[in-house]
């Protein structure tokens, strides 16, 4: 299994500089990559292969030896970037979406550079990672890496901090027997951010409406500042801060929450939503993306993996329609928050009944026995 650590770098002046310069050499590299495959096929018809653009690294270095400044595996994971641009391009195609071509990198428009086989040179020592051609720079490691160390990435936030990326391959957990009452149904919605099948409600904490005001004044002042002044840059910075402190308290709550779970149940069951498709509806489309659903389902999954837990998705037609107690579908309308069955006569929250169905289709998709079950 697979899983990400991230860390804080604390680079030296002379370190920033170099590091600053590496994106912008892979940036380099990317367009012309993207170039000679663009040319190749355009007034050849030929398909160019990772591999033969990995040959034309050396002719490029005598060209522009700036590139030397560049780790060699680091120019190829570049190519292979590019590589992955044209595959996703192709299946796209294939499978009758409409795609965008593979797009040359702008200024700004790159901001990491990995390092494929880390091993090799990206080495942990003494509270410092070691970057090849960079050097010795301090990290924060705030927890311990358990696991093999697969691939570093190292990125740069818009507001200019340094972070550290490992890919970490570990060993899968085996799946420990189900607590008896350790399953739980979430409906995750706007008005509350989740609600669980045993009737705990999450509250939704709305980062982003809380910090829109701030965020509109500063994008005001960055409308008003000349462009290509200090003054912009200034303000830009500004609005770049607000951005991360608002991803970061989203980030951070996602974190918790997901971490509350895999603690507490065994089997997680979450409705597997098309939120692409929910966000086309103008007026909901910016709570839905301050509430980050798929975000918490997905740090969910991961640490489910790592601590012997389960999470499920289920189908989400008429989980708010049908009555979790006999099955009845019942019409409603999103400004009715209260389930009320014509048949059986249940009253109770709406989104509530919606978490016990979920949990019901989630039982049903794994069978009702332990995990070391077939069904499994």
């Amino acid at each position: 299994m697979l899983k990400a650590c991230k860390f804080r770098l604390y680079p030296t002046k002379s370190q920033i500089t170099k590091m600053e310069r590496t994106p912008n050499l892979c940036r380099w590299t990317y367009n012309q990559t993207l170039a000679y495959r663009k040319n190749a096929w355009e007034n050849e018809g030929k398909s160019v292969s990772k591999y033969e653009t990995n040959a034309l690294l050396p002719g490029w270095k005598e060209d522009k030896p700036e590139l030397r400044d560049v780790y060699a595996q680091t120019l190829q994971n570049v190519q292979e970037r590019v590589d992955l641009a044209f595959k996703a391009f192709f299946r796209r195609v294939k499978a009758g979406e409409e795609p965008g071509y593979p797009r040359f990198r702008g200024k700004g428009w790159y901001d990491s550079f990995t390092y494929p086989q880390p091993e090799k040179g990206g080495n942990l020592v003494n509270g410092m990672v070691r970057l090849p051609k960079i050097g010795d720079i301090k990290i924060k490691l705030h927890r311990q890496i358990e696991g093999k160390i697969k691939r570093l990435t190292v990125r740069r936030t818009a507001t200019g901090k340094w972070f550290a990326c490992f890919s970490v391959e570990t060993e899968d957990v085996p799946l420990p027997p189900w607590k008896d009452g350790a399953v739980v149904g979430i409906d995750v919605g706007l008005e509350s951010f989740a609600t669980f099948s045993n009737g705990e409600t999450i509250a939704n904490p709305r980062f982003f409406r809380e910090e829109e005001h701030e965020l509109a004044r500063a994008q005001r002042k960055l409308s008003k500042a000349p462009k290509g002044t200090p003054d912009r840059k200034k303000a830009l910075k500004v609005v770049e801060r607000v951005h991360e402190r608002i991803a970061n308290k989203r980030y951070e709550f996602a974190h918790q929450v997901s971490h509350n779970l895999v603690d507490r149940f065994g089997l997680i069951s979450f409705e597997d939503l098309n939120i692409k498709g929910m966000v086309h509806n103008h007026c909901l489309a910016k709570s839905i993306s301050d509430v980050a659903w798929n975000m918490l389902v997905t740090l969910t999954s991961y640490k489910a993996a790592s601590a012997g837990s389960v999470v499920v998705l289920v189908d989400p037609r008429n989980t708010s329609k049908m009555c979790s107690r006999c099955g009845t579908l019942i019409e409603k309308s999103l400004s009715d928050r209260v389930h009320n069955c014509t048949q059986c006569g249940l009253s109770m929250d709406r989104d509530w009944n919606a978490a016990i169905n979920i949990l019901r289709l989630g039982l049903q998709s794994v069978g009702t026995g332990s995990r070391g079950s077939p069904a499994l």
